[in-house]
């Protein structure tokens, strides 16, 4: 009677985990089918409290716009930033010229200028300050509802309550955006890249 016992609850217990992973392949096919046409979204991933968003848009691509000065940037927002200008090392074997601004709550953008676009393109970004706005106008500070409306037309509510990270990643995986939620709000966005820096 016990091994009956343990077999069902093995076999109860390998079908609720099925079922959750057949949960989260039907949120993103449908969270999907809810992606703005602008975002050129091709995939959505649903694993646990994350969503990754994969994109062929220039948002993730460039977070904070096309620019191809830091002064331009700098300009255009009307910030004060810390400006400092120095070479990082990535991949072992290379050097780059890096400017990274900073503001006093600890939010930082690097960029290093790309002599194949003639722009600024990311190195890595960390933003706690509620006066910075990315280009698509998000910012730290807003709700879950209106960063996901940023990027989905409409959803079911559902979906999102469990999630506390949203991905949204280049196609090519090279570069991209990790907002992090606390309850309802948005307290921190991350830039992440994979960039071969030449």
């Amino acid at each position: 009677m016990k091994k009956l016992i343990l077999v069902a609850t093995l076999i109860l217990t390998a079908v609720c985990v099925n079922a959750q992973q057949v949960s989260s392949r039907a949120k993103a096919v449908r969270m999907l089918a809810y992606a703005r046409p602008e975002y050129q979204v091709k995939d959505v991933k649903v694993y646990a409290d994350t969503m990754t968003v994969f994109s062929l848009a220039d948002y993730p691509i460039y977070p904070f716009g096309k620019w191809s000065t830091v002064e331009q940037y700098i300009t255009n927002n009307q910030l004060q930033w810390y400006r400092e200008s120095g070479y990082k090392s990535f991949y072992d074997t290379m050097t780059v010229a890096v400017n990274t601004l900073r503001r006093l709550d600890g939010s930082n953008i690097n960029w290093y200028r790309s002599i194949w676009t003639n722009k600024l393109e990311m190195v890595a970004a960390k933003i706690t300050d509620t006066a910075v706005v990315l280009d698509n106008g998000i910012k730290v500070g807003m709700s879950k509802e209106e960063v996901f409306k940023t990027i989905f037309k409409s959803y079911p509510k559902s979906y999102t309550a469990e999630i506390n990270v949203l991905k949204v990643i280049a196609g090519a995986a090279e570069v991209g955006e990790i907002y992090t939620f606390k309850g309802n709000k948005l307290r921190h966005i991350q830039v992440i890249s994979k960039y071969k820096y030449y």
